[in-house]
């Protein structure tokens, strides 16, 4: 292992356990091009949030977020570009698209993510909702499927769908951290419906209703979790069975909320290690039915009414 994927493993590892318990199923070639791609994206993630490894950010100003966007678009401009890189996350991403021919597409489209939340994109619908987790979840989702050595168009959307699916309960877990740093991701149509200003939705006397909200938006999520599901007997076996495995630790956060109710934000929502080992078990279950029953067998077609961004490469 390099010193850059050393360096990428013990990033993923301090800043997502979830997903770091289940890319130690992968096999090593392909869990150490998980590792660099994910520390681009933690980088990216930090370096806009002014936070290190998700954690403890502090306040910037829009002039400094703006400059900060500027930045890293232009480093990982260079890196799919191929150019030479001085950081170590924009080294590593331009090795891994490289190695995978991944479109150059889809790393720009995660900046444009990020550039989301930099220019105060406003979330008033679903589909605004929905847009932000395919552009910060989805295309990572996208561009895992490429470094598993998989191209067709039609799993790539539903790795998408898992990729949204994510980020939908990164947003219901999160909802009040980033609310006070002004980011709301739940949509505004539906806070009102529920009584709520989308700018008092860390007010004591709101959980009930924030609560109706995410609790609907679990639901969207769920939609998203069952047809990504589809696409885990396209990937290779230990591949299936380390996505299955992160689906189920991702939706079990999910879980917790909706038992925790309203008192879901008074501590932050973590699968414990019991059920992470327990959906380790479950997701090679699931992947050997994949791969075995379920083998060659046409994917259920996609619903028509869940959210698509455009075609896929």
């Amino acid at each position: 292992m390099t010193e850059i994927t050393e360096n990428s493993r013990e990033v993923i590892e301090a800043g997502s356990k979830s997903f770091a318990t289940a890319a130690r199923l992968f096999k090593r070639e392909i869990r150490d091009d998980v590792y660099l791609l994910y520390a681009w994206c933690r980088h990216c993630d930090d370096v806009i949030d002014g936070q290190r490894l998700g954690f403890d950010a502090r306040p910037l100003t829009i002039e400094e977020q703006q400059i900060r966007l500027s930045r890293i678009s232009a480093q990982t401009r260079m890196a799919v570009d191929g150019d030479a890189a001085e950081d170590a996350p924009f080294r590593g991403l331009k090795n891994v698209v490289q190695r995978h021919q991944i479109p150059a597409v889809y790393p720009m489209e995660l900046i444009q993510g990020f550039a989301m939340d930099v220019e105060g994109y406003r979330y008033e619908t679903l589909e605004d909702t929905l847009l932000y987790c395919y552009h910060v979840a989805g295309v990572v989702g996208i561009m895992m499927t490429y470094v598993m050595g998989v191209r067709k168009p039609e799993v790539l959307q539903r790795a998408a769908d898992l990729g949204i699916a994510f980020q939908l309960t990164n947003i219901v877990r999160d909802v009040m951290d980033d609310a006070t740093v002004n980011r709301i991701y739940l949509p505004s149509a539906w806070l009102r419906e529920a009584g709520v200003s989308p700018e008092r939705i860390e007010a004591p006397e709101n959980r009930d209703a924030v609560f109706s909200v995410v609790k609907r938006l679990l639901g969207e999520a769920d939609r998203y979790y069952d047809s990504a599901r589809e696409g885990l007997r396209a990937l290779p076996l230990s591949c299936a069975w380390a996505i299955s495995a992160a689906d189920g630790v991702y939706h079990n956060i999910g879980d917790i909320v909706i038992a925790r109710g309203a008192r879901a934000w008074d501590e932050r929502a973590i699968a414990p290690r019991y059920r992470k080992l327990y959906w380790l078990m479950r997701g090679g279950v699931t992947a050997l039915s994949a791969a075995s029953l379920h083998k060659g067998q046409a994917m259920a077609p996609r619903s028509p009414d869940l959210w698509t961004k455009a075609e896929l490469s």
